[in-house]
């Protein structure tokens, strides 16, 4: 292989990464506008990132329906999606204290 076959190969190489990361991140993006936080919703070790307190990431909720720890949901559902510790029985947009 000469420096310019090299070359081209490697700068195409670059150039198909760059448009598959481009790719996944309008696919991303697209997905998160339909989306919306829901809290109080998830399963036991079944949330999605950034749960609070006594939590690090994805997966670390203790305890099923956490207050602080939110799921994903489609927009518009999250009020409609039961919640056994919601003073409303349903999930929130923000974190609250859990009804005992």
């Amino acid at each position: 292989m000469t420096a310019t076959t090299r070359t081209l190969s490697a700068t195409a190489l670059v150039l198909a990464l760059g448009s598959a990361l481009s790719i996944a991140a309008v696919s991303t993006a697209h997905a998160a506008d339909d989306m919306e936080k829901c809290f109080g919703v998830a399963m036991k070790g079944k949330n999605d990132c950034a749960a609070g307190a006594g939590t690090t990431c994805a997966g670390t909720a203790k305890t099923d329906y956490q207050a602080n720890a939110w799921k994903l949901v489609p927009k518009g559902t999250c009020a409609k999606t039961e919640s056994k510790t919601s003073p409303t029985g349903f999930g929130q947009m923000e974190a609250f204290k859990a009804k005992s």
